[in-house]
């Protein structure tokens, strides 16, 4: 099958960036994906080859900061889930659509991708008909496991205390994220310690993700610490959906370490458990 791989640009507010595309000649759906924290687009090119083999459009989101944006955080340059919610994936979710019309819409995400995908239908309710998510889960500390629970509260301060400290987290330098906005990261530790969706410009989200009621189709990785089951559910649970089908694949299945990343080298078994 020849498979079409390329960029679309878009701008808005001044941001420019362009998302990734990968897709068959007569595609039969549209899915619009949503990057983990801190990854870029590109990263991403073996899901979408993968997916576009089956049938599936792919546009992958580029988080403002990264790859192809022209924006870099730093003391004098941030933002937050404003912009993200209010500004970004809309647009790039309106290109995808101009370039491949008239087709089902889902959305989806990977770990930050996913939860801000459940956001942005909460928030535009009618914009996508499916929901799929892959190593997804809150950060609410007291979903995870007891051990965790332990540590990571204060782990949640610090990551906003340095990302104030330094103008932006220094993710390469710690070992988490990329140079993330700090404002990201405020809205991000503040949901991680509250559990709750909410951010300044974007108001409390959580009436309205009880009102998605869309299909939801999730994969967890079997050593994925990051998200585990417990963070899983306790996301899936805010969401109004009736149909919420959960695959946990392990490394047998996946044929790679089943953590939180190693997966996009190998995302066959993903894709499978997706479009079962």
């Amino acid at each position: 099958m020849n498979i079409d791989v390329g960029w679309l640009p878009v701008a808005r507010d001044g941001h420019r960036w362009q998302v990734m595309y990968a897709a068959p000649a007569s595609p039969e759906r549209l899915l619009v994906w949503l990057p983990a924290l801190g990854v870029p687009a590109r990263h991403y090119e073996a899901f979408a080859r993968t997916l576009a083999a089956r049938g599936v459009a792919v546009v992958v989101h580029e988080w403002r900061g990264f790859g192809a944006s022209s924006l870099r955080a730093s003391h004098d340059c941030d933002w937050g889930y404003r912009e993200l919610l209010g500004i970004d994936i809309p647009a790039t979710r309106e290109a995808a659509k101009a370039r491949f019309p008239a087709m089902p819409v889902t959305l989806g995400g990977h770990s930050l991708g996913g939860q801000l995908a459940a956001c942005s239908l909460a928030l535009e309710p009618g914009s996508a008909q499916a929901l799929w998510l892959v190593a997804s889960g809150s950060p609410y500390a007291r979903a995870f496991p007891w051990a965790y629970r332990l540590w990571l509260p204060a782990a949640y301060r610090l990551l906003a205390l340095l990302a104030r400290a330094f103008g932006a987290l220094p993710g390469r330098r710690i070992g988490f994220g990329g140079r993330e906005a700090r404002g990201v990261i405020r809205d991000w530790s503040r949901t991680a310690l509250s559990g709750r969706y909410a951010a300044p410009g974007v108001g409390d989200v959580e009436a309205r993700m009880r009102a998605v009621d869309v299909p939801v189709h999730a994969v967890l990785l079997s050593h994925d610490w990051l998200a585990p089951r417990g963070s899983l559910a306790y996301l899936l649970g805010k969401l109004g959906s009736r149909e919420q089908r959960v695959r946990v694949l392990d490394r047998e299945t996946l044929g790679a370490r089943p953590d939180h990343f190693h997966w996009m080298r190998a995302p066959d078994a993903v894709v499978r458990a997706l479009l079962d």
